[in-house]
């Protein structure tokens, strides 16, 4: 529906420019009423009853306004959508967390228990656990 609507927006634009653009302007007939030609009335006076192609433009007129109204009333109550570039590059990721259903295994670690006598602490039985070496240039 919304590129109906686009497309029917820019034909009736293209058809108000066509039409103002086949009138007669009204500064055509100025010449007229000083002295030019006989018969017209005034200058900016009344101009008579409005001719086919006035008729014709205030219909494309009103439509365009209406379609105007009605695209800006569909854009504003459109879904936003908070997806960023970063999301849609990392979704696979996020897949395979879903896949998992929210349990994450344990890594299997094959790596053998550290024998306590192969420490370079061994050596100095004062320290405790609790206890953190000081840095090296201290």
């Amino acid at each position: 529906m919304d590129i109906f609507l686009l497309v029917l927006h820019v034909f009736l634009s293209l058809g108000i420019i066509t039409l103002v653009l086949l009138q007669k302007g009204a500064g055509a007939s100025a010449g007229a009423s000083f002295g030019g030609g006989a018969g017209s009335g005034s200058v900016f006076g009344a101009t008579g009853s409005a001719n086919f192609l006035s008729k014709t433009t205030a219909f494309f007129a009103i439509g365009f306004f209406v379609n105007s109204l009605v695209l800006a009333y569909l854009a504003s109550h459109r879904e936003v959508q908070t997806d960023s570039v970063l999301d849609v590059l990392t979704a696979p990721a996020v897949e395979v967390q879903r896949e998992l259903s929210g349990e994450i295994p344990e890594p299997e670690l094959n790596i053998p228990a550290a024998d306590p006598s192969e420490s370079p602490a061994a050596g100095n039985a004062e320290q405790t656990e609790d206890e953190v070496p000081a840095p090296a240039g201290e």
